[in-house]
């Protein structure tokens, strides 16, 4: 991408559509990790297909470090959502491997506590007006209870006690803030159609004001409870078994606005996802014994075009090593 400085300044738009495409190239290395182990994603719940290009807020449930490598793979068979998607993420991953890939691509990194949590909202929201709507994007995936549930379920359940919430065993209680400066940044406004006008048509992509269409929520279930994790993922150390990803879709128009009660139609999504993983540890599916089992489809990936992605790299890695060597051997 350095190489191509000079389009990004000239000609910006051409430079974000070739970035997307290596960005989506580099994702599906990702997914060739998960495929090619046998962990394969099974799909349930509404239909997405109709929201794959408006702009989406993605909220899920996060259990481990390899709940997004499940999403990349799964992302990495629809057309034309990773190159422009945005992902929010804890500031840690900024310092990882992929952190330069997710800086070039223009992803927001947020800062986890109390003492930085107003000041990393506030760049959010200038994110989201400098970068996510400037560059048209359109999925934006947000994990609202801002880490793994082994980590926070024991802080959350006291959290729950203290303040007479819900206490919970296979989410933990998300937070609200990043959610609530989405909305109030690029939510929709007020005046736009009633949800039951928007269930029924597509958004209206004439207004001026660009803005969150659809809200989708995925709830991420593993066999028997127990989460693959990033390592897992890379070495295959695992049978082969099946991610299921339970979608449920939402009109922008049904989130309430108030703090409290964008606070409360989150708990309750989440409330929701307690039950649903609940039924689906305990009986196999997520609507329980009254419903049949929902079978659902899993996504498929093309083995020839990762097979292409690899020749591309391995002759990308070796173009750039003969390049690096022959500038340090003019210096050495």
């Amino acid at each position: 991408m350095t190489l191509l400085f000079p389009v990004k300044v000239y000609q910006p738009q051409v430079y974000w559509r070739i970035e997307g495409l290596f960005f989506h190239w580099l994702l599906a290395m990702v997914s060739t990790w998960t495929w090619s182990a046998g962990y394969d994603i099974i799909e349930q719940g509404d239909d997405i297909q109709e929201i794959i290009s408006e702009r989406t807020l993605v909220i899920a449930n996060h259990q481990s470090t390899g709940d997004v490598p499940i999403l990349m793979t799964t992302f990495n068979a629809k057309p034309n959502v990773l190159p422009n998607l945005m992902w929010i993420m804890d500031r840690i991953f900024k310092f990882t491997n992929f952190g330069i890939v997710s800086i070039l691509h223009q992803d927001f990194f947020i800062v986890s506590g109390r003492k930085q949590r107003e000041g990393s909202l506030k760049k959010l929201e200038k994110h989201l007006k400098e970068t996510y709507i400037p560059l048209n994007r359109k999925w934006m995936v947000l994990f609202p209870e801002g880490g793994f549930l082994c980590k926070r379920r024991e802080t959350s359940q006291k959290y729950a006690k203290k303040n007479n919430l819900p206490i919970l065993e296979n989410v933990t209680l998300p937070r609200v803030g990043a959610m609530q400066t989405i909305f109030d940044t690029i939510g929709p406004s007020l005046e736009n159609n009633t949800a039951e006008q928007q269930l029924n048509s597509r958004p209206n992509m004439t207004a001026a004001k660009p803005q969150i269409n659809w809200i989708l929520d995925i709830t991420i279930a593993y066999p028997q409870g127990k989460p693959l994790d990033l390592p897992t993922i890379i070495t295959g150390s695992r049978p082969p078994c099946e991610t299921v990803l339970f979608y449920r879709v939402f009109p922008s128009s049904v989130v309430p606005r108030e703090p409290e009660l964008l606070s409360k139609w989150l708990y309750d999504r989440w409330v929701e996802k307690e039950s649903l993983l609940e039924n689906f540890y305990k009986y196999g599916s997520f609507l329980g014994t009254q419903a049949p089992v929902n079978e659902g489809s899993k996504i498929h990936q093309d083995p020839l075009r990762f097979l292409v992605l690899h020749l591309f790299f391995i002759t990308s890695s070796y173009i750039h090593y003969n390049m690096f060597t022959y500038v340090l051997s003019c210096f050495w």
